[in-house]
């Protein structure tokens, strides 16, 4: 019933805003990413719009509630519903972010930073491990944007790399992250890059930032790709090769032709970085 072939490219992160006009245009966009919370209990009209979606498209899950670094236990009932709706339309990859985003059962409604410490990464692996045996499957993790730095007696790159390696999962990278905590935070994002291995990464996200002090950035998703963020992009894929690279779109969304123009963009950056590196 629903599309089955892998993802390839160059995909979009679909939003309500234009779901209606997707098929309006010549360009369309490889594949597609959701978050799962936002469909889950939606129907009528829109829910329809989005199988139509499914059956035409590869679509991504990115989730926005595991709280995976929270020092609660997984919420089963809600990892339940996020099972369903993953086999029910056929969905491969369930992805979500290495932070936490809840305590004592309260949302917060934000992403909160980790230490990178040995503790924490064992705490994340076994909450890792029982989520990928609930879901029989695996999943990816995304390097989150932060905006202090913790302490901690782990590399970000080692305490994620451990994580992979006893559990099995994937990294969502996020290479606009990268940029964005290297500028925050004073490290060379190049190099963090190189210490990424090509096997750990299942796909690659790519957004727009905005500056707001002179030493801030923050990881908005409002605006167009910086042309940092595509170097560092091109060096991603000529040292890991060829992945599937997500654009990002979530605030001040443009109208549907314009986000195509960027897309298109992007699409033909990512052809031309694969192409040199073989």
């Amino acid at each position: 019933m629903w599309f089955d072939g892998e993802i390839k490219g160059t995909g979009l992160g679909l939003r309500t805003n234009f779901i209606e006009d997707v098929y309006d245009h010549e360009l369309r966009p490889d594949w597609f990413e959701i978050a799962p919370e936002n469909w889950i209990k939606r129907g009528g009209y829109l829910r329809k719009l989005f199988e139509n979606i499914r059956e035409n498209f590869p679509v991504v899950c990115h989730g926005l509630s595991l709280s995976i670094g929270s020092p609660d236990p997984v919420n089963k009932s809600f990892l339940k519903e996020i099972k369903d709706f993953l086999k029910y339309y056929e969905i491969p990859i369930y992805s979500e972010h290495l932070s936490f985003s809840s305590v004592n059962g309260s949302y917060l409604y934000d992403l909160f930073p980790i230490p990178f410490t040995q503790e924490m990464a064992e705490h994340i692996s076994q909450k890792v491990s029982f989520v990928q045996d609930f879901l029989g499957k695996e999943i990816s993790l995304e390097n989150a944007s932060t905006y202090v730095k913790l302490s901690g007696d782990m590399d970000e790159t080692d305490f994620i790399g451990y994580i992979i390696e006893k559990t099995g999962c994937k990294l969502l990278l996020d290479v606009n992250n990268v940029y964005v905590n290297s500028f925050n935070h004073g490290f060379n994002p190049y190099l963090f890059i190189e210490n990424i291995k090509p096997e750990w990464v299942s796909y690659i996200h790519v957004a727009g930032h905005k500056k707001i002090k002179e030493n801030l950035i923050l990881d908005t998703h409002g605006s167009d790709i910086s042309e940092d963020v595509y170097h560092l992009l091109i060096f991603t894929l000529e040292k890991l090769g060829e992945k599937p690279v997500l654009l990002e779109r979530d605030n001040n969304i443009p109208p549907y032709n314009e986000l195509l123009d960027e897309y298109k963009y992007l699409r033909k950056v990512v052809e031309n970085a694969v192409q040199r590196d073989y």
